[in-house]
């Protein structure tokens, strides 16, 4: 399988966002950007989407915004693996890859929250060092919450 991971520019909008929309669909998101608010959201100073492309196809994305009520932190949102992709190491991939721009970026803490029911997504980021923490959010879906130290203080 030949695999690429980049940080989709504004002409892959439309393909981060059906990516993204498939995602919406496979895990009930109820609450869901609208192509405005994805774009302002994930294509800002200091954010971004990474997508992964398996033979000219989307395959994967994960995508990083800024946290502004704290400090040098942001926020993993909307990791998601097509079913097909998934345990050939897309996600390890895309995760490795937002770590390395976050860490560049000079974020101090990563966090995330996932619903109670996404037990293998728990499993997968607390593999990767991601530790429970204190809810940081509003988003009724989540259950639990997550950080990890990616750069200093």
């Amino acid at each position: 399988m030949s695999l690429k991971v980049y940080c989709a520019g504004v002409s892959q909008i439309p393909q981060a966002y059906r990516i993204v929309s498939e995602y919406y669909e496979v895990a009930s998101v109820q609450v869901r950007e609208d192509r405005d608010e994805f774009e302002r959201e994930y294509f800002a100073d200091g954010a971004g989407i990474r997508l992964a492309e398996s033979g000219g196809e989307v395959v994967g994305c994960v995508a990083l915004r800024r946290l502004p009520e704290v400090v040098r932190c942001a926020e993993i949102k909307r990791m998601y693996v097509h079913p097909s992709y998934r345990g050939l190491g897309v996600s390890d991939l895309l995760l490795s890859v937002l770590e390395d721009f976050a860490r560049r970026s000079v974020y101090a803490w990563l966090y995330l929250d996932t619903a109670a029911d996404m037990k293998a997504a728990a499993r997968f980021y607390r593999r990767k060092g991601f530790e429970d923490c204190d809810r940081y959010n509003q988003n009724p879906q989540a259950a639990l919450f997550m950080r990890k130290k990616v750069g200093a203080d």
